[in-house]
């Protein structure tokens, strides 16, 4: 069952991202526009990151909307969940332990101590997948659409004219 689950996000997620590649866009407004979707979706904008994603496709002329909505099924909701609890452990080492707090015991008064190293903590994730999103989706549109243009060149050609 957990296998199937995994095989049909990852089928989701091809799918996505090769409907993506398609499109007439450069690969770098590709890249781009997934590391900006990334960025937005790694933060913890309780929903608001979809305002953003609907305020940028209406500005920027540039931004590949299937790429950048291609970023919330890379980051869905159960993905976030390891990024908020990575996000919370490395606030943690950079800014130290949350004073007077121990794991058994939590109280509302420590919520500005680990809301501060939860959002350092996850500032500096959601730049570093923003970094490799980019190069990986660089690579892999450029890579896509080297392999698609290969496949036209060994299409015979009919002359239709």
């Amino acid at each position: 069952m957990l296998r199937g689950r995994i095989a049909d996000y990852r089928r989701r997620v091809c799918v996505e991202l090769e409907a993506a590649f398609a499109e007439e866009h450069p690969p770098g407004d590709v890249a781009g526009s997934f590391a900006v979707g990334v960025f937005v979706t790694a933060l913890p904008t309780l929903g608001a990151g979809f305002l953003v994603f609907f305020a940028l496709v209406a500005l920027v002329e540039r931004i590949s909307k299937l790429a950048l909505f291609a970023s919330v099924v890379v980051l869905n909701p159960v993905v976030k969940w390891g990024v908020y609890a990575a996000s919370f452990s490395l606030g943690s080492v950079l800014l130290g332990p949350v004073p007077g707090t121990t794991p058994a015991e939590i109280s509302l008064s420590a919520g500005p101590g680990i809301l501060a190293r939860l959002l350092v903590g996850n500032l500096i994730l959601a730049v570093a997948l923003t970094a490799v999103g980019y190069v990986v989706v660089l690579r892999l549109v450029t890579s896509f659409r080297a392999r698609e243009a290969d496949v036209a060149e060994l299409l015979p050609d009919v002359g239709l004219k």
